[in-house]
C-alpha cells in the first residue's frame, strides 16, 4: 500500500480507503455485526488506515461498529467521519435525503456525539456532509476552524452529495483554505464534475485534495453487474436504470486494453485511472466482502496507467466511447437545477443517486 497527504495538512491516507458506508446499513447487503468488524480488521491487514464514516450512517451505527473495530488499532488509522444531517430528530424514509442542520450548535453537538460513538477524543479528519453552498456560512466555517484548534479535527473537509449541488461546492472548498480535501462519486466512467475539480485544482496551485468514492461505477468497471445480475430492491446499485447498465457494460469491453494478465485487473486499473492524478488522495471503493477488500487494495500496488494507456482511456471518454444512445439517465441528473454544470460548460450533469 502507499499513502498520499491530504492536502498540506500532515494527515496521512492509504491510497485505498475503506468506505464505512458499507457496514452499519443494509443499504450494501446485510451482516453482522461481527463480521462488519471482520471487514474493518481485515481491511487494516490489507495496508489500509484510512476510514471514512459518517454519523448519519445506520444513525449511528457504522461509527460505532468502526470505532468498535478499531479501539486497538487507534494510532495506526486515520478516521474520517463526516456531520450535517440531523438524523436524530428525522425519520429515515427508505434511501431519501434527511434534512441537513448546520448552524454551529447543531455541528458542535454533532461531532462530540460522532466522537463517543468512535470511541476517541479528536479525527484526523471531519467532512460536511453534503452541504450547499449557502449553508457553509462564515460562522459555519469559524466553528471548523474551532475544531482544528481545539484538536478535534486535523483536517477538514466537504463531501459533496450527488443531488444537492457539485460544481459550485467543489468549487468552494477548493477555493477556501478551511478545507483540506473534497470527496465526490468519481471515476474512469464518470469523469464530470471530478475533471471539472482536477483542473480547479491545477489552475488555483491549491494544496486541495481529491478524495474519489464510487470508482467502480456501481459494479461495471469491478465487473459485479454483468448482463447475467439481477439486482434487488435492497441493492443500491438498483437505483441505476438498465439503458445506463447497458451502455456501460459496451464501454467497459472497450477499455479491455487496460487489464494485465496477472498483474492488473479491471477493477484495479480503474482504481488506478484515479490514482493516475495526484491530486487525488484515496480512493474509496464499495467493499463487499474479504475477497473485495483483497483485490481493491492491491491496486495501489499493480503497474500504474502509462501515459498512452490513460490517453486512450480519454479520448474514448470524450467520444463517448462512440455510443450514440439514450442511457437512461437523464431524468435523475441535477445539480442546483442544473445550472451551475451547464455554466460550466460541461456535457453531463452529476447524477442523483
Amino acid at each position: 500500500m502507499h499513502y498520499r497527504e491530504l492536502g498540506d495538512s500532515g494527515v496521512e491516507v492509504s491510497e485505498v480507503g475503506f468506505g464505512a458506508w458499507v457496514v452499519g446499513t443494509d443499504w450494501w447487503g446485510d451482516r453482522s455485526e461481527q463480521q462488519a468488524i471482520d471487514m474493518v480488521q481485515h481491511a487494516l491487514d490489507q495496508g489500509i488506515t484510512y476510514f471514512d464514516t459518517g454519523d448519519v450512517y445506520g444513525h449511528g451505527d457504522s461509527e460505532d461498529l468502526v470505532g468498535t473495530a478499531l479501539a486497538e488499532y487507534r494510532d495506526k488509522v486515520t478516521l474520517a467521519t463526516k456531520i450535517g444531517y440531523d438524523f436524530y430528530d428525522n425519520p429515515q424514509a427508505g434511501h431519501g435525503e434527511l434534512p441537513k442542520e448546520l448552524t454551529p450548535e447543531y455541528l458542535r453537538e454533532a461531532f462530540d456525539r460522532s466522537l463517543d460513538r468512535l470511541g476517541t477524543d479528536h479525527v484526523e479528519f471531519l467532512q460536511l456532509h453534503n452541504a450547499n453552498v449557502a449553508e457553509v456560512t462564515p460562522e459555519v466555517r469559524d466553528v471548523l476552524r474551532e475544531f482544528k484548534a481545539d484538536g478535534k479535527a486535523e483536517a477538514i473537509g466537504w463531501a459533496l452529495g450527488p443531488s444537492i449541488g457539485w460544481l459550485a461546492e467543489g468549487d468552494a472548498a477548493i477555493e477556501d483554505d478551511v478545507f483540506d480535501a473534497v470527496q465526490m462519486v468519481f471515476n474512469l466512467l464518470e469523469q464530470e464534475p471530478g475533471m471539472h475539480f482536477v483542473d480547479t485544482v491545477r489552475e488555483l496551485d491549491s494544496d486541495t485534495s481529491i478524495l474519489a468514492r464510487v470508482p467502480h461505477s456501481s459494479g461495471l468497471l469491478n465487473e459485479q453487474v454483468t448482463p447475467e445480475t439481477e439486482l434487488g430492491d435492497d441493492d443500491h446499485r438498483s437505483h441505476r436504470p438498465a439503458e445506463w447498465y447497458e451502455t456501460g457494460w459496451e464501454k467497459v469491453e472497450s477499455i479491455r486494453f487496460l487489464e494485465r494478465d496477472g498483474d492488473r485487473t479491471m477493477s484495479q486499473a480503474a482504481i488506478q485511472w484515479l490514482l493516475h492524478h495526484e491530486e487525488v488522495a484515496s480512493v474509496t471503493p464499495t467493499f463487499r466482502t474479504t475477497a473485495d477488500i483483497d483485490e481493491w487494495a492491491a491496486a495501489s500496488e499493480v503497474p500504474p496507467l502509462t501515459e498512452a494507456e490513460y490517453d486512450r482511456v480519454q479520448e474514448l471518454y470524450a467520444s463517448n466511447f462512440d455510443i450514440d444512445r439514450f442511457d437512461g439517465m437523464d431524468a435523475l441528473r441535477t445539480s442546483v437545477e442544473g445550472e451551475d454544470i451547464e455554466a460550466a460548460g460541461l456535457d453531463k450533469r452529476a447524477a442523483s443517486y
